[in-house]
């Protein structure tokens, strides 16, 4: 017996023990209002996606070719509308997540107005964000359902017995449109105890998966900007720690960790590691400085000098009273991040990377799996990268590896529209169709995201509105290029009313007041053009 029949049951036995009071009570009505509210709780929420994102995982691990994937959504409305555009064109949510960017966070959600990514945004703005996501998937489940308990109650009273079984299978076993959700905590804002204070909150608004940074929290940059500061590995794993503490205080104890490094990209260092001997891993940290050796003679005041194998070296110092590390040691740096991280609590790695390139990540996860075998990245499609010319320069430079003639492309101008036809292009545009595919068969990703897509597709969409309805297009520019589009593409918010829950509160006023229900939803219902 389904958990819909379960609680009609239930409901009525309830009923019957409270006697007339009851009378007005349906228990089918009580068991369609627990089925669109299956979640109670944001830790409820955490627990199932959490289940969902191991298995996934061992999936993986198992199979390359079934990787996760997800988009950045800056508003439980983006949110939603993905999940159910998903489920409309898919069928379903299988390997499907959702990610949360700190960046989006910085620059659409912050009290202060648009931040720059550098960590000055309202830490809890981040589980507001979460709680509002799950808040919109919630309500998808509600609507949907809605619709299929309308038409049900239309077949029960056509008597099409038929379609009545199968509108009951589809509640039965409905999919919610409640997924993971892999939330960036950048780099922990503050000290560790700030750290496990903030991913409390996440977990708690639903969070099953945390990514956290090996950045400095007071000098944190975006991933893809210049000035990147990292910490020393201890410093990194005392918030590794802090975040699993807060899951396993919580009760997630399978919440999932990403460790992101972004060596790659930072050449500076705000701290000199501890080290007690050679070779441990504050030495190893400190090995990457740029060095040179001095001898007592040659220190001037307040000069910092290291003693390694007997020799005195002195790390180069800016006048920021940043450490530099030495140039070319930062895919070194990213594969013993991701080892350490490994070793020590997380469960996944994220290596930001300069450039979306299968190459250059599989030779840094082949290094990382001489040591951790199985080890998994969560991988920045990012809109920071000109994928476009990214992607035609490594089909220029493969032409010329391979011996074809190049001669008819500049490759500094390989952006241009006069190549968009040529083979090199459709080479090109092919590798990029293909990159998740490649990069989880052969890169160990694991999970494929785009940071910030829904920024930039509001973006558009508005200026394609706005650049015809407020010239000579006027409200063609909105009935042409977004009604009919919604119409013909079947987009639910078309309907908005009925997006926005007047539907569901029609039913409720049916629920409460029978017959003596004022609904929305009547014949002079505009909604209803749209049927």
């Amino acid at each position: 017996m389904s958990a819909y029949q379960n609680d009609i049951k239930a409901v009525a036995a309830l009923k019957a023990a409270a006697g007339s009071s009851w009378s007005a009570i349906d228990p089918e009505s009580v068991a369609r209002m627990r089925a669109q509210n299956r979640f109670k709780t944001g830790l409820e929420i955490a627990q199932y996606t959490a289940d969902i994102m191991r298995k996934d995982m061992a999936e993986y691990d198992a199979d390359s070719s079934v990787y996760t994937q997800s988009l950045g959504c800056w508003h439980g409305f983006i949110g939603q509308q993905k999940l159910i555009s998903i489920k409309k064109h898919l069928k379903t949510t299988n390997k499907r997540y959702l990610y949360l960017s700190g960046w989006m966070v910085a620059a659409l959600r912050s009290d202060f107005g648009p931040l720059p990514d550098q960590s000055m945004h309202e830490k809890t703005s981040v589980s507001g964000l979460i709680e509002e996501l799950y808040t919109f998937l919630r309500q998808a489940d509600a609507r949907e359902l809605d619709l299929l308990f309308t038409a049900l109650d239309a077949a029960r009273a056509a008597g099409d017995n038929a379609k009545a079984a199968d509108l009951q299978n589809q509640i039965d076993n409905y999919e919610t449109h409640v997924v993971p959700i892999i939330a960036d905590i950048d780099a922990g804002f503050g000290n560790p105890e700030a750290t496990y204070l903030l991913a409390k909150k996440m977990i708690e608004a639903g969070a099953c998966c945390i990514q956290i940074e090996n950045q400095v929290s007071d000098e944190k940059q975006c991933g893809h900007q210049d000035g990147k500061v990292t910490v020393p590995h201890a410093d990194f794993l005392a918030k590794i720690n802090a975040v699993r503490y807060a899951f396993l205080e919580l009760g997630i104890d399978n919440g999932v960790i990403v460790a992101r490094t972004d060596s790659l990209g930072a050449g500076l260092t705000k701290q000199i590691a501890v080290t007690n001997q050679p070779g441990d891993l504050g030495d190893q940290y400190n090995s990457f400085l740029d060095c040179e050796e001095v001898s007592p003679a040659d220190l001037k005041n307040g000069d910092v000098v290291l003693n390694r194998e007997g020799k005195l070296l002195r790390p180069k110092r800016l006048p920021s009273n940043l450490f530099q590390f030495r140039a070319g040691t930062g895919e070194a740096r990213c594969v013993l991040d991701s080892i350490t991280s490994l070793q020590n609590g997380a469960d996944m790695l994220w290596i930001e990377t300069e450039k979306p390139h299968v190459g250059q990540i599989k030779g840094m996860v082949d290094e990382i799996r001489k040591v951790i075998p199985n080890a998994k990245l969560v991988y920045n499609n990012s809109p920071s990268f000109n994928w476009t010319l990214n992607f035609r320069q490594q089909a220029y430079d493969a032409f010329v590896a391979e011996g074809k003639d190049v001669s008819a492309y500049d490759r500094a101008k390989l952006m241009s529209v006069e190549y968009d036809e040529t083979e090199l292009a459709q080479v090109a545009d092919e590798k990029i169709r293909t990159f998740q595919r490649d990069g989880s068969a052969n890169a160990g990703i694991f999970h494929h995201l785009i940071t910030l897509p829904t920024y930039h597709t509001a973006a558009l969409s508005t200026d394609n509105l706005a650049k015809g309805y407020f010239a000579d297009q006027g409200m063609l520019a909105y009935v042409k290029g977004v009604q009919r589009q919604e119409i013909r593409q079947g987009i639910a918010c078309v309907k908005h009313q009925n997006m926005s829950g007047s539907d569901i509160g029609d039913a409720h006023k049916e629920y409460f007041a029978g017959e003596a229900a004022l609904k929305a939803g009547g014949k002079d219902n505009t909604m209803n053009q749209f049927s």
